[in-house]
């Protein structure tokens, strides 16, 4: 299908999402996946329409309906009213999306409960946050729209706490850091971010655990929540996450990235009690661990 645009200055998202039968979730998804092209490019939904725009939207995009609920064997470490607190393992999406719209963690959700919030809509009902397809570990999954409303404020000015273990590729120098580096979406590979001038601010806090000859456990603790920030900031300095299979070093097997979420600390939305879990690492990362222990 192609459009062309007749409203000066709107973003695009926005404007596709009043002139078409998509919702402006699915399009700003879509725009991010790189589906929907403008003049021939790909744009960001914060692109602002040019009178005579043409907006080529594909066949093929999903609508929200589609999305169906499917049984899953999920860990879910807490729940009530208002939230959920999963332990998503690797290899499992967060959300559908890019084509993909089933075995994602929102179609174990809407089997596992009707309550769901939707301010994010149908694609991302219940998600105030997300982790990595193969980033293992602690996620919070809103179920009232008023949690999810006040848990993204939470998040959006640094009230909630988390802490990720990671394996590093190579032994780390220091026995801390600070990574301020902007990330921003590569200009050649839509998949990928990368450090870049004109990116938006990120910054990560590490702190060596554990040395091996020819890798370092790390604890990492963010300050921004950029898309693919710390597998991005730890390749930038030369250290990639073991078993990375987009930013690491050579092949990576089906497990991907040493990645865990291990510390989960925020104030409940609504009963603001203190709430704190931590996970175990995931059996894979752990056995490595282990093999490397006695190696060594």
């Amino acid at each position: 299908m192609k459009i062309l645009v007749d409203t000066e200055n709107e973003r695009i998202d926005k404007y596709l999402g009043s002139h078409t039968d998509y919702s402006r979730e699915l399009v700003t998804e879509a725009l991010k996946n790189g589906e929907i092209l403008v003049n021939g490019k790909v744009v960001k939904p914060s692109y602002k329409t040019k009178i005579n725009d043409e907006v080529e939207i594909p066949d093929n995009i999903n609508k929200e309906q589609d999305i169906n609920p499917e049984e899953m064997d999920l860990n879910i470490v807490y729940e009530d009213d208002d939230l959920m607190v999963i332990d998503k393992p690797s290899g499992l999406v967060v959300h559908p999306g890019s084509g993909n719209y089933e075995h994602t963690l929102v179609n174990g959700l809407k089997y596992h409960t009707d309550n769901l919030s939707d301010v994010g809509g149908d694609v991302r009902v219940g998600i105030v946050h997300r982790l990595d397809k193969d980033t293992s570990g602690l996620m919070i999954v809103c179920k009232s729209n008023k949690a999810h409303e006040i848990l993204a404020e939470d998040f959006k000015y640094k009230r909630v706490y988390r802490e990720y273990y990671a394996l590093l590729v190579g032994s780390f120098p220091y026995e801390t850091a600070h990574i301020d580096a902007p990330i921003g979406r590569s200009k050649t590979n839509f998949n990928k971010m990368e450090v870049m001038a004109d990116g938006k601010s990120a910054r990560t806090n590490l702190k060596v655990l554990k040395r091996y000859k020819d890798y370092t456990l790390v604890s990492l603790v963010l300050e921004t929540g950029r898309t693919h920030q710390i597998r991005v900031h730890l390749s930038y300095i030369g250290y990639p996450i073991f078993n990375d299979p987009v930013y690491g070093k050579g092949e990576a097997t089906s497990f991907g990235q040493f990645l865990h979420s291990k510390v989960l600390r925020f104030t409940h939305p609504i009963t603001h009690k203190k709430m704190e879990f931590e996970s175990e690492l995931p059996a894979p990362f752990k056995e490595f661990l282990d093999n490397l222990d006695k190696s060594e």
